[in-house]
């Protein structure tokens, strides 16, 4: 692990590397030492990983797999990891090991932040999206069936440690999704991190996952998410801006009972929110155009499904974390690499109408 990237938040540092799996059992006795460690994994990357890592922290070490999907990210999924520690007899003395993608990386973390009244958890993510989004920031939930994310808790890990070499064995597909949350970052607050993006992505299918290019652009979507983090930890203002894409994004997923990939829907939703920007006058004319270009170089989608109504879209904002008073507010662009403040509230309220006439 020759060339690496450690980034530090307030609480906890995001070590990122090429090889970053060797150092898991040292990174995690340093700041996450217990009696116990309790790997929470799902069936994709469980039989790939799990066996590595466990055998990487040593002895006092229990795997718990659930099946893969959006759908197992749910109460359901959280009450039988929560009976199971119980029944296995782990304590307060207990460490969670997240080792997965944004699914893992939210119900497991939901799990320490619940029990016992909270126990320490470390961030292994092994998707793109994870790397440079889930895994950062302390965000922990499960979905409901009104909407992704409507029950958790903020709980920050011990520490988030990202191998970009098991990007190796991620679904085309999937390393698509993941760079939907970083064109994201570049629309939010850099917008030469945009291009530098885009000129990664032109080139996916025949992408060194393990390459100084890859590890450039995992760590600064880190530093961007980053530093909103250490502003506003809990989306009280500026970490608002990392919602841009997720209102109609969320719904558009919701809606499509989760048949869309999180990164595809995030895609969708940041066209169409892009668009209402310049419809309000709030941003600068071309500015959904700059992003449409950014997701077709990554080949990802940048219309909605036909196949879902409208209506059904804009009813589905309304069970979002983001309605305040019965209206739904967005984070919106004013160009490409900065967000609207609107006064310190980094969010604004968008009337329905202007939604369905942007989505129709």
């Amino acid at each position: 692990m020759t060339d690496k990237r450690e980034i530090d938040l307030p609480t906890y540092r995001v070590t990122i590397a090429a090889g970053a799996l060797d150092r898991v059992g040292d990174i995690v006795r340093d700041v996450a030492p217990a009696h116990r460690y309790a790997i929470i994994t799902d069936s994709n990357v469980g039989p790939m990983y799990a066996a590595r890592v466990h055998s990487a922290i040593g002895n006092a070490v229990s795997t718990y797999t659930i099946p893969a999907g959006e759908a197992h990210k749910s109460r359901d999924s959280w009450s039988s990891l929560t009976d199971q520690l119980l029944a296995d007899g782990f304590g307060r003395d207990t460490t969670i090991i997240a080792l997965g993608g944004g699914v893992v990386g939210d119900l497991a973390g939901f799990v320490a932040a619940t029990f016992m009244r909270g126990i320490p958890f470390v961030q292994i993510p092994t998707s793109l999206l994870a790397m440079i989004d889930a895994s950062v920031g302390g965000k922990t939930g499960v979905d409901t069936a009104a909407g992704k994310n409507l029950v958790g808790a903020f709980h920050q890990p011990a520490a988030v440690i990202a191998d970009t070499r098991v990007l190796a064995t991620l679904p085309p597909d999937h390393l698509r999704a993941g760079f939907a949350e970083a064109i994201k970052h570049g629309v939010i607050a850099d917008s030469h991190y945009l291009d530098q993006v885009s000129s990664v992505a032109s080139h996916l299918d025949n992408l060194d996952v393990a390459s100084a290019e890859m590890l450039a652009l995992v760590a600064r979507s880190v530093e961007i998410k980053a530093d909103a983090v250490r502003r506003d930890e809990r989306e009280g203002g500026v970490r608002k801006t990392l919602n841009f894409g997720h209102t109609v994004g969320h719904a558009v997923e919701l809606c499509s009972n989760f048949a869309l990939l999180h990164g595809f829907a995030v895609a969708i939703g940041m066209i169409y929110e892009a668009t209402i920007a310049e419809r309000l006058g709030v941003a600068e004319p071309m500015t959904s155009d700059r992003v449409r270009r950014a997701l077709r170089s990554a080949g990802l989608p940048d219309t909605r499904p036909t196949t879902i109504a409208i209506d059904d879209i804009v009813a589905a904002t309304h069970g979002d974390k983001k309605a305040r008073g019965g209206h739904v507010e967005y984070a919106l662009p004013t160009r490409v690499g900065a967000m609207a403040a609107a006064g310190g509230r980094w969010s604004l309220p968008v009337d329905d109408d202007l939604v369905r006439e942007v989505l129709a």
